[in-house]
Order: structure tokens, then sequence, then C-alpha cells
């Protein structure tokens, strides 16, 4: 038996409130999709390398950004290695890794920038620098699945 009344949601409507515009932080990943987007547009477009750069952008500054939070005494690396210390050469090879795809994107940045640099030319590098940042983060997944997953053995 219900004793008091039955509350219902009010009618009222509540305060407005202006629509957000901010995009949400974009992650790395996206934002290498977008730049695999621009530059899988039709080169023949006369804003073709403006956009690939308008999408450069946020990538150089999301790896600036993954490099931040996994080298130097507080970052994951030394996380990682904290907890395995015998990944340190993977570890190394990572943050070697950092310094060339920072340079393959800074040489794609200056390159886009060019009125003369060809089309070929911004598509090999592009490439190259979406290659090695794929075989980074497969590097870094498989040296994290190694630290926490490899069984040493001693348990029954």
């Amino acid at each position: 038996m219900v004793t008091s009344p039955i509350q219902q949601p009010s009618t009222v409507p509540g305060p407005l409130r202006p629509p957000t515009t901010r995009r949400p932080p974009a992650t790395l990943p996206g934002e290498l999709h977008a730049l695999s987007r621009a530059l899988a547009a039709p080169t023949g477009d006369p804003r073709w390398r403006e956009r690939v750069l308008v999408r450069l952008g946020p990538v150089r500054q999301g790896f600036a950004e993954h490099v931040r939070v996994t080298e130097g005494p507080a970052g994951r690396y030394a996380e990682l290695l904290g907890h395995a210390p015998r990944l340190e050469h993977g570890v190394r090879l990572l943050t070697r890794e950092h310094a060339a795809i920072a340079a393959a994107l800074a040489a794609l940045a200056q390159a886009a920038e060019l009125p003369g640099a060809s089309v070929d030319d911004l598509l090999g590098r592009a490439g190259h620098l979406l290659r090695a940042l794929a075989r980074h983060r497969q590097r870094g997944a498989d040296l994290i699945w190694q630290a926490y997953q490899t069984d040493l053995g001693g348990e029954t």
C-alpha cells in the first residue's frame, strides 16, 4: 500500500543551456584516421595540400602528448620498467622511435608547406610516416603484453 503521493517528473523545463560547440578532445588514432582521409582525397583538388596540413597539426600535437606521457621519470615507460625491468631494450627502442617519428612528422609538414613539393613526394612521406606510427603502436602494445601477460612459471 502506498501511503504518500507518487512523485512525477516535472514538466517545467529546466534552465536553458547554450549548445556546446567544443569538440571533445580527439585521440591520436582518431587524428591519424582524419589525416589518412585527407591524404586519400583527390589530389587534384586545389585545397588538398591545405587540408593535409590542417589534419597534420593535430597529429603532431597528439604525438607530442604521447611522448610527454610515456617518457620521463614519471612516464608510462618508467612504470613499465618498474614492473618488468627485463623490457629495457624494448623501451629504449620505442624511445628512439619517438625521435624518428617526430622528425618524419616535421619533414612532412615542411614539405607540404612548399608549393613546389610534388604530390607523389608528399604521399610517399605520409605513407612512410603512417607505417612507422602503426609499427610503433604495435611494438608498444606488444611490450605491454609482455610486461603484464607473460607467464614466468612457478604457479600450478
